[in-house]
């Protein structure tokens, strides 16, 4: 049977604690916060007359837009409720796939690593769901507001 670490070490680039670290957090974000309970959530995106809301138990989280649920998404499936969510709203959606395509491998090579009994599917995706969430909240969220370090003054100082 695998184990957590072969696990990662097989997914690689697609570990969603490392797309985190290089992808998003190495670009301007700014901190998100919303209150779910720090385990395997089912999240689903829903489209009501307002707009896209996210649904995390009974609770529901307005979206600005299906790529913004679709991020917040893989953070709510891992109970991850501090994260950071990138400023540039074009770059939301691509980051979107490649968190979701990481957080389906996982999935996949979790069920082929215990192929044999659903107990021990559950138990391995419990702890790898965990590593996740300890993953994430190493690299952190960042500040509330992003800064903007732009000179307006056009003339040196003497």
């Amino acid at each position: 049977m695998k184990t957590l670490d072969d696990i990662e070490r097989e997914l690689g680039p697609d570990w969603l604690p490392r797309i985190y670290r290089d992808r998003v957090r190495s670009q301007r974000t700014r901190a998100y916060r919303f209150d779910i309970p720090e385990k395997s959530n089912e999240a689903v995106i829903l489209h009501t007359l307002l707009g896209v809301e996210l649904k995390v138990g009974r609770r529901r989280f307005a979206c600005p837009d299906l790529a913004t649920a679709r991020y917040m998404r893989v953070f709510a499936r891992i109970g991850c409720g501090d994260f950071a969510l990138p400023y540039d709203i074009t770059k939301i959606s691509a980051l979107a796939d490649e968190l979701e395509l990481g957080w389906q491998k996982a999935l996949i090579l979790c069920e082929e690593a215990a192929k044999s009994d659903d107990k021990d599917v559950s138990r391995l995706r419990s702890a790898l769901v965990k590593r996740m969430r300890a993953g994430l909240a190493e690299t952190g969220s960042g500040a509330a507001v992003p800064e903007f370090r732009q000179e307006t003054r056009q003339r040196k100082k003497r």
